[in-house]
């Protein structure tokens, strides 16, 4: 097929249609007017700045959601320990409730349990006496002596935030009657009962 040409371009070679005539490779772009430059930077402020108000926004709301979840799991763990405590009192009689978290702990491969290691409580939080941002501790234990042996009769449970403030904001205490009691401060000046 024979191509046609015409004055100021040449045919496609397909459609036989002209191209346009060329008058240099940037004549068919226009300027951008300055004052388009100055919208374009006044647009991508505005975004950096509201950028900036969300995460401003965001991030104390993620710490507060993580404290919060630090203290539900830190009364979880109480419950988890109380329980423990209710078995080892009933399991070791002669002995009472256990007067350190490692008692409650022990892992099954280790043999049977004992009062040193009765496997009632997970190992972790038993040996570390830590768990999601709380220190866990018993402590003021008050003990009986039947026939020599002592028998613990009454203990302090608390959880206290590692980091006050971060990891968690109110303290928590229980003891052998097992109602949980807050201290909003953090430490173990627990007098606010919980679900108040």
């Amino acid at each position: 097929m024979n191509q046609v040409s015409f004055s100021g371009g040449s045919t496609g070679p397909a459609s036989g249609m002209p191209y346009p005539p060329s008058s240099g490779r940037g004549a068919t772009l226009k300027r951008i007017p300055p004052w388009l430059w100055v919208l374009i930077g006044v647009l991508a402020a505005v975004a950096c700045i509201f950028f900036l108000l969300v995460v401003l926004l965001v991030i104390p709301t993620l710490g507060n959601t993580k404290k919060k979840a630090n203290e539900i799991s830190a009364i979880r763990s109480l419950h988890a320990i109380t329980q423990a405590q209710f078995e080892y009192e009933s399991t070791y009689a002669a002995t009472g409730f256990a007067c350190d978290l490692k008692a409650l702990g022990g892992e099954s491969r280790s043999g049977v349990p004992t009062p040193t290691a009765a496997q009632l409580l997970d190992n972790d939080l038993a040996s570390s006496g830590y768990k999601s941002g709380y220190n866990f501790k018993i402590a003021s234990c008050e003990k009986v002596t039947v026939n020599g042996t002592d028998r613990i009769t009454g203990y302090q449970l608390t959880a206290v935030p590692a980091a006050p403030g971060k990891t968690g904001n109110r303290g928590f205490c229980t003891d052998e009657a097992g109602q949980i009691k807050f201290d909003p401060a953090g430490g173990v000046n627990c007098t606010q009962m919980l679900g108040q």
